[in-house]
């Protein structure tokens, strides 16, 4: 063995003795903490205060996957809406869940941002509530041809403070404090980015089982929302180039479905124009020309 090594050897076995344990030291620490010094108080306050806000966050987090989930079944609840014979019972069971969302999912995490910064906590809830305004948004068109604003939508998610209802009793009126689920216009616009998408199943779908003047409705539909998107320019959303990207082809799909019915629909049976037009847009998916910045 040379002597270079020998001696490096040496060093790191010398060097590894006279290390000291961090662990054996952390805790030799800890005990000699004065727990009366006002700089130690002061940083258990913050630590428990960084502890609740985890723990609130997390329940919020937890909430929103819920919501996520039966706004996802109440979608696709709403797609079985193909016979109008089945129209009441269909959006009657929607309505009734999408009512009971607010009363129990909605209302819990109302109540866990009662008193906080509403904006510390949007990224918790965000999901669940495009995915809601994806779902509530797909009922009001089935229902009522249109959709409302994200004023409308947050009216149901406003409720008695919490603290109104626990000295308030039933006999007397109304609390007037309230706490509510801030929905805000960008988590409204990106949710209802996504139901171009399920607008595009209806329109197949519809073409499928011969419902050809819905076709032609939905479609002038998205074409007015897809005008109005192309205004959304540039307001620092990562996920919007996404979305109108996505909104485009949905559109494009739509489009090539009413070019179908109006140029081949006399030639072959209703029930194959649907495949006919999804093999078109695979082929064909449209110039992006409309020159908008992301």
């Amino acid at each position: 063995m040379s002597p270079g090594k020998a001696d490096r050897r040496t060093r790191g076995h010398h060097g590894n003795k006279n290390k000291i344990n961090v662990g054996d030291k952390g805790k030799e620490i800890l005990e000699s903490i004065d727990e009366n010094n006002l700089v130690i108080q002061q940083f258990r306050t913050y630590s428990n205060e960084l502890d609740a806000k985890h723990d609130k966050f997390e329940k919020i987090v937890k909430l929103s996957r819920d919501i996520t989930i039966e706004s996802k079944r109440i979608i696709f609840l709403l797609h079985t809406l193909v016979k109008e014979s089945k129209r009441d019972a269909v959006l009657g069971e929607a309505k009734q869940r999408i009512d009971n969302m607010g009363k129990t999912l909605f209302k819990n995490i109302a109540y866990e941002l009662e008193g906080q910064d509403v904006f510390q906590y949007l990224k918790a809830y965000r999901p669940g509530l495009e995915e809601y305004v994806e779902a509530v948004t797909f009922f009001q068109y089935l229902q009522d041809g249109c959709i409302k604003d994200w004023l409308e939508l947050e009216k149901p998610l406003t409720y008695a403070s919490l603290e109104e209802c626990k000295s308030t009793s039933q006999n007397c009126a109304l609390p007037v404090e309230t706490t509510r689920v801030l929905v805000t216009p960008n988590e409204y616009i990106m949710g209802i980015a996504d139901l171009t998408g399920e607008l595009m199943r209806k329109c197949i779908n519809n073409l499928a089982t011969g419902d050809i003047a819905s076709c032609y409705q939905t479609c002038n539909f998205v074409r007015n929302m897809h005008k109005g998107f192309l205004g959304c320019t540039n307001i620092g959303n990562k996920d919007m180039g996404k979305k109108l990207s996505t909104l485009k082809q949905s559109l494009t799909k739509m489009e090539n479905v009413c070019y179908t019915i109006k140029v081949r629909g006399s030639e072959m049976p209703k029930h194959m124009l649907a495949d006919v037009a999804i093999g078109a847009t695979e082929e064909y998916m449209g110039d992006d020309d409309e020159g908008y910045q992301i």
